[in-house]
């Protein structure tokens, strides 16, 4: 959606802004209804303390329903009164935040929802075998909601018009602490993330049908894009429900079901935010977040389904991701921060591990906090909610108890809020010029050509299986190409990640369906390309390197469009023949120029290929496991915050240079002044340690 100044709270300039004000949204979950009313002020207080600025407050609709529309808001339940406790909330000064469902999951059994929500038979999701779709949690597993049928956001909009009110009376237009309300909570098909758990009941299939008409424009239309000499019966036509074949003309039909459970993501949270609106909550930030992207370790590519942050940005005001996380995956954190920065008008984490929940495979420590915090900040992230600063029931090593008082570990949590503060990072600008984009129409057929189903992140397997698409799940299929594309796509793309990284030069992430005009902010553009390509990337490629950037692309200039149809827009404008090229390839396209990368080992240099072809700065470490990263102060030319990471299990001694010569330098956690040697760092890294070092510079 696009903010307008007349709106109270607004999205600018990478903030959220209270009537033209930038908020600092560095704060935390909190359960009221799971906590002792008496103690609800003690522990406020010692949040104050720590020095968070705001509280990220879950509000259930299975904590306040007594019976279908009728709800108990202090009443029945002192711990209910949720008015009282915005109250509170705000004479404390604190900005608020809150998450009002109707999906909240909180490790609660029924997931926030009434239980006979979940036992209503009109309202479940069915798998594509027209079961009941489940989701696999502790401590039980529950039926998995449809967010298609009608009669759920009729149940919907007796919460809303009780919950509503109260909530709009809170609102900062209003006078109150609330800035930000959440559309939903890590809607996700309740992690059924196989194309193939859900949702196949009949209303989704009705909307799949829409979303093929509104693409194709007719029945025939559809046909056509298939290779289907005709359709007999729209409504009767199925979408893939495994994945079973492998040839050219099949690639649109699995493309598009990914397409459309996108879709039907931001189409439902599209609903629900216009009844959010529609009951007093229009003057105030409305987002989401969708759960972290990349299964249980991380990877490097596949992320983007099915989650559409830029085009559920179209409908919200930011969106984010969340990331639970450890220090031993720094890759995991950089990836899911560096696209959130890349793709976000302001790039928040939703829920930011502090504590873990009881079934987790890896609890950490403070010392894993700490990095896995500065890591996010690193590439650029400007708010956060931790999840959870407050214990409670299900959820261990918080830093503050549930009776208020604080554990060791909350030093850490008042060491980083201080820097926060004292250096305002929301004056810092992190150094980008170049844009890495994962390419989601591979994302797409690798997501829908996945063969088999495990349950992911509430119960992984011994064997580290996750729900998530990878190599070992995804069928080996050239789909009548010369390559594997899922495979292919994600050599390329970690090997311009990992170029990128070494080479020093500033980068983010974002996938392709980033509005084209975002991409005019970048010096570099770097996308894998194979056999086909939608003819409007192909265009949006072209249009970028005419207006003078560097397009980097490969390993083939694309022969055909989304439906296989011939399209050789990008081949074209290049004066190259279709397919793999056999050696790298420059040319001048408009004011800008295309690079053709041919080669994983040619991949491997396009950091240099860039440093050398435009106007890009570097940071770089002569010890190439180290990693950089540069943010300028808007407010002041001759300051620099510097970032260097040790994200591996050695002591590294390193000369860190950035793009001006350095004056002198002083770490923030510790304040202990800084070795400069010839214009750079001299520095000793510990292992997994990032130094956030404030520069004088020249």
């Amino acid at each position: 959606m696009t903010t307008t100044t007349q709106r109270f709270i607004t999205i600018d300039d990478s903030a959220l802004k209270i009537n033209g004000k930038r908020a600092e949204l560095y704060g935390g979950a909190i359960h009221y209804w799971r906590l002792e009313r008496d103690k609800w002020e003690k522990i406020l207080d010692e949040i104050v303390d720590l020095g968070f600025t705001m509280v990220s407050i879950y509000i259930p609709w299975e904590a306040h329903e007594l019976s279908r529309g009728v709800f108990d808001f202090g009443q029945v339940d002192p711990r209910t009164d949720i008015d009282a406790f915005l109250t509170l909330c705000e004479k404390r000064g604190l900005n608020i935040v809150v998450r009002p469902g109707p999906q909240i999951n909180s490790e609660m059994t029924w997931f926030g929802y009434p239980k006979r929500i979940l036992d209503d038979e009109r309202l479940q999701a069915k798998n594509s075998s027209g079961a009941r779709a489940v989701l696999n949690q502790v401590p039980k597993p529950i039926p998995a909601l449809s967010y298609a049928v009608d009669a759920f956001f009729e149940e919907t909009a007796l919460w809303y018009d009780a919950i509503c009110p109260i909530l709009a009376k809170h609102a900062a237009n209003n006078g109150g602490g609330i800035v930000a309300c959440q559309v939903d909570n890590e809607m996700a098909f309740f992690f059924g993330i196989n194309a193939y758990s859900g949702d196949f009941s009949d209303a989704s299939l009705q909307l799949y049908r829409k979303f093929l008409i509104d693409k194709y424009g007719s029945v025939e239309g559809v046909a056509k894009a298939y290779g289907l000499g005709h359709i007999d019966d729209l409504d009767a036509f199925q979408p893939p429900r495994r994945f079973d074949r492998a040839d050219k003309a099949s690639i649109p039909w699995y493309a598009d079901w990914s397409e459309y459970r996108e879709r039907y993501l931001i189409d439902s949270m599209d609903r629900l935010a216009g009844m959010l609106r529609d009951r007093g909550l229009n003057q105030i930030a409305l987002f989401h977040n969708y759960p972290h992207p990349l299964g249980p370790g991380g990877a490097a590519s596949g992320f983007t389904c099915p989650f559409n942050l830029p085009k559920l940005e179209e409908k919200l005001d930011f969106v984010g991701f969340d990331i639970y996380s450890r220090k031993h995956l720094y890759n995991h954190v950089k990836t899911v921060a560096s696209y959130v920065v890349g793709s976000s008008r302001f790039p928040y984490i939703p829920e930011f591990i502090a504590g873990v929940w009881a079934w987790y495979l890896h609890p950490g420590d403070a010392a894993d906090e700490e990095f896995v915090t500065k890591a996010a900040l690193m590439q650029g992230i400007k708010g956060f909610s931790r999840y959870m600063i407050v214990e409670r029931d299900k959820w261990f090593f918080s830093p503050i108890r549930r009776d208020g008082t604080v554990r060791p570990m909350s030093k850490m949590h008042k060491t980083m809020n201080d820097i926060l503060r004292g250096v305002d990072f929301g004056n810092l600008r992190r150094r980008s010029d170049v844009l890495l984009l994962a390419n989601r129409e591979y994302d797409r057929l690798e997501a829908s050509s996945v063969l088999v189903s495990f349950p992911g992140d509430f119960l992984e397997t011994p064997s580290g299986f996750s729900e998530y698409p990878n190599r070992m799940t995804v069928a080996d299929e050239t789909f009548g190409f010369d390559s594997i594309v899922s495979r292919e796509k994600g050599e390329y793309f970690n090997a311009f990640n990992e170029s990128l990284k070494t080479s020093g030069v500033g980068f983010v992430l974002s996938d392709t369906d980033l509005n084209p005009r975002r991409w005019a902010g970048y010096r570099a553009v770097v996308l894998v390309t194979e056999d086909w390509l939608s003819e409007d990337t192909q265009r949006a490629l072209t249009d970028y390197a005419k207006a003078g950037g560097l397009l980097i692309i490969g390993p083939k200039v694309p022969a055909f469009g989304h439906t296989m149809e011939p399209c050789t827009v990008l081949a074209d404008e290049l004066g190259l023949a279709p397919g793999r090229v056999e050696n790298v390839s420059t040319v001048s396209v408009g004011s800008g120029s295309v690079i053709v990368v041919p080669s994983v080992e040619q991949a491997k240099n396009v950091g240099e290929m860039i440093a050398h072809s435009a106007d890009v700065t570097r940071f770089i470490s002569d010890d190439g496991r180290v990693d950089v990263v540069v943010h300028d102060d808007i407010t002041d030319p001759g300051r620099q915050i510097v970032f260097v990471c040790n994200p591996t299990d050695q002591i590294i001694s390193t000369h860190v240079s950035v793009d001006q010569q350095l004056v002198s330098a002083r770490e923030l956690w510790n304040g202990l002044e800084l070795n400069v040697v010839k214009g750079g760092l001299d520095l000793t890294l510990d292992p997994y340690t990032i130094m956030i070092c404030d520069c004088a510079v020249n």
